[in-house]
């Protein structure tokens, strides 16, 4: 893992100037995979489980596609465009 705490591909598609901003939305975005990741955890644990409720798995998975709609959108804004 980098020093900044992004793997591989991850960095050079942050290659932006550091702004405050950028450094906010880089800050963001690795919150929010650990989430996604926690998310993942307890779904699977929760699915392994007899008498699995499936009303809260369903909004665990609601939940976990909302942050993977910010990690998206935070993608988006942190990758610079290349004119190919």
């Amino acid at each position: 893992m980098a020093a900044d705490g992004l793997e591989g591909d991850e960095i050079a598609q942050f290659a932006l100037a550091d702004s405050s901003q950028v450094r906010e939305w880089k800050t963001r975005y690795r919150e929010l995979r650990e989430e996604h990741r926690a998310l993942d955890a307890a779904i699977a644990a929760l699915q392994e489980a007899t008498g699995t409720d499936a009303l809260q798995v369903a909004r665990l998975k609601k939940q976990k596609l909302a942050l993977k709609d910010q990690l998206s959108w935070l993608e988006d804004r942190l990758t610079p465009d290349i004119i190919a």
